[in-house]
């Protein structure tokens, strides 16, 4: 009863004053929940998952066994509504439900189409990606257009600040369509350029070298497979990881091919990698336009030559994040954001 007064109290704290006078801005409605397993996963430890909607919506909501009652502001009710059906479904198709992953749902909800993301309709299937290990969902706005060109078009540049999912996604897609067979290969590239610090002489073969540069996209590979298909796949050829340099000369035919930290290229590199393209091929560019480690800065960026002269080509999509769409620890976006203001 104590936990139950807290939180009328935070409702009361967060309600708007003037939906406390005026009794007809307010709303209730009533979620039942069929599937009843999963339940104490969907309300969380002490019902924590229940008190994060409410302290971030300003709504009130009572549990009774399969049955959620939300009252509040008409616009907050419909939203928490969503939310919780959107995170009803994360765990029926058996994915973690964790602060961060609400609080995206949180941010999508303002978004009509949350409910059609989350669970598909008869017009549209639902926005997913499927691995070996976990199904991926958006889990931000900008994710959802970002997941849609990555499963359509051709050439897709994704631009914009760490921990948006740029990098994972298009990992996770190549993923998925090695799995299907829809492609054969999957190419993951960097430049091995230092971020501010010299690495000096690095001992070992040509693979031992160029690793560290390139760790971020193993990590990738390691969450959506197991780590003994990722070895299989990377000791026949069918993963190819490998600095930017090593793709001169080639054709990319029947392969997925992924460049990360691209706004460290130089124009020349950009151009030869982008002409590497072959039939049945898909390529995904992703880079931080405002974080170029490169001589000269982000007027000597090959990955900002390419996106003003590539706009608008049929066939090629640019997915654009925002720090809004930071999808790590909440204080990420904060952090970005005050760098980005100071620089400003």
């Amino acid at each position: 009863m104590a936990r139950k007064a807290d939180r009328a109290g935070t409702y009361a704290a967060l309600a708007h004053p003037e939906d406390r006078r005026d009794p007809s801005r307010r709303a209730r409605v009533e979620v039942e929940f069929d599937e009843q397993t999963v339940l104490g996963a969907l309300f969380g430890e002490f019902d924590a998952n229940l008190v994060q909607l409410e302290n971030r919506l300003g709504v009130y909501i009572a549990a009774r066994g399969n049955k959620v009652q939300i009252e509040g502001p008409d616009d907050a009710v419909a939203r928490a509504r969503d939310v919780l059906r959107g995170m009803h479904q994360r765990l029926l198709t058996g994915q973690q439900l964790d602060s961060g992953a609400i609080e995206s749902l949180i941010s999508m909800s303002s978004e009509p189409t949350l409910e059609g993301i989350i669970s598909g309709d008869a017009e549209r299937p639902p926005i997913m990606i499927r691995t070996r290990k976990k199904t991926i969902v958006p889990r931000s706005a900008a994710q959802i257009e970002y997941m849609r060109a990555l499963a359509r078009e051709d050439i897709i540049f994704a631009l914009g600040p760490a921990g948006t999912g740029k990098t994972y996604l298009a990992v996770a897609q190549a993923v998925s369509q090695l799995i299907t067979g829809s492609v054969q290969r999957l190419i993951l590239s960097r430049p091995a350029v230092e971020a501010g610090e010299r690495l000096g002489f690095l001992p070992g073969d040509m693979k031992e070298k160029v690793d560290p540069y390139l760790r971020p996209l193993y990590d990738a590979l390691y969450d959506c497979m197991p780590p003994e298909q990722v070895e299989r796949r990377l000791a026949s050829g069918e993963i190819e990881i490998a600095p930017i340099a090593f793709m001169r000369g080639r054709t990319l035919a029947d392969a997925f091919v992924i460049l990360d930290e691209a706004q460290n290229t130089t124009r020349e590199q950009m151009k030869m990698f982008l002409t590497r393209f072959g039939q049945n091929s898909r390529m995904v560019i992703c880079g931080d336009p405002k974080q170029v480690d490169i001589p000269g800065g982000p007027n000597m960026s090959g990955l900002n030559d390419a996106v003003g002269r590539l706009e608008g080509v049929d066939g090629i999509a640019i997915s654009r994040f925002a720090t809004s769409d930071v999808v790590r620890h909440p204080i990420v976006g904060r952090i970005v954001e005050a760098y980005e203001g100071q620089e400003a």
